[in-house]
């Protein structure tokens, strides 16, 4: 039976964090016989400030980089004494997944280690000043990928926030051959229990990455992050995917009329410069764009 009190309402994250939402999610898919390993981070600051813990479960605290290798040293010593049967789940934000710890996690995928990774996906180091990573999306601004707010100063230097796509995690997750990949968002709770009790029950590594919309990082009030966790899905953004062995066998379906991806930036201020000058137009139809890729990549209309 699955323990209601492996994540406790005794944490300091912010008011409406989307993380928190999804990490909620993802312990109702656990039980008693799991150990968490989990980078260091934000969701690791707010839920352990010393000397207390809301965590219900065994829980170890990693470097920024290594909590997979953490997670591989403990499957060892678990094979070791013949405990299959305990699950190990990793966990860490998107700078400690698509950057500072990729490495780690691309060993531990090569290895073939019984490990589930978890990625709570706030697009950027929510947790040290709100700076740009691997996973921040084209267009939004951040503290190392500040807009500049030019008005009437036509010679002012073109900086619609970062200029980078997205890295594709998943895709570098399916380039290892994982038995069990999938990507859900904080706006679907029991989309997200349901893949973690899958990934689960299957037999290697499995990576499951989640939009955990960041109240402060992406400028949003207290009760939208559910909003946006949807809307993100809703736009082709951030589609629901589900892959086993390579191949996508579940996926979301977008609502007609399909909501414009305006709609989803509008409400955060991290996008806030783009509708603020004419000149930004071809990159809101650039953002559009990859929506509208996904949806034709994934077939989600």
């Amino acid at each position: 039976m699955t323990n209601l009190t492996n994540i406790s309402s005794g944490h300091n994250a912010c008011a409406g964090c989307g993380q928190l939402v999804a990490v909620q999610a993802v312990m109702r898919a656990l039980d008693k016989n799991t150990i968490l390993t989990n980078a260091t981070g934000c969701l690791e600051v707010t839920t352990t400030a010393y000397p207390n813990s809301a965590w219900g479960l065994p829980w170890l605290h990693s470097l920024f980089e290594n909590s997979s290798a953490l997670a591989s040293g403990v499957r060892a010593a678990l094979n070791q004494q013949n405990k299959k049967n305990i699950k190990v789940v990793a966990q860490g934000g998107d700078g400690a997944t698509y950057d500072i710890g990729i490495g780690l996690i691309s060993g531990m995928w090569e290895r073939g280690d019984n490990v589930l990774y978890i990625c709570y996906d706030t697009e950027a180091y929510s947790n040290t000043g709100i700076q740009a990573s691997g996973s921040t999306p084209y267009g939004a601004s951040t503290t190392t990928s500040p807009n500049s707010e030019c008005g009437e100063n036509k010679s002012c230097p073109l900086s619609p926030g970062t200029r980078q796509n997205k890295k594709d995690m998943i895709g570098i997750a399916l380039a290892h051959n994982l038995k069990y990949v999938a990507q859900s968002t904080a706006g679907f709770p029991d989309d997200i229990t349901n893949k973690v009790k899958k990934a689960l029950s299957i037999e290697g590594p499995s990576y499951i990455q989640i939009l955990s919309p960041c109240v402060p990082g992406w400028k949003i009030g207290l009760n939208q992050a559910v909003k946006l966790g949807k809307l993100a899905v809703q736009t082709g953004l951030y589609p629901l995917l589900e892959y086993e062995n390579g191949k996508l066998v579940n996926k979301s379906n977008i609502p007609q009329p399909q909501p414009a991806v305006t709609e989803y930036l509008e409400a955060q201020g991290r996008f806030k410069h783009l509708f603020k000058e004419e000149r930004y137009q071809s990159d809101l139809k650039h953002i559009q764009n990859l929506a509208d890729e996904n949806i034709a990549k994934y077939d989600l209309k």
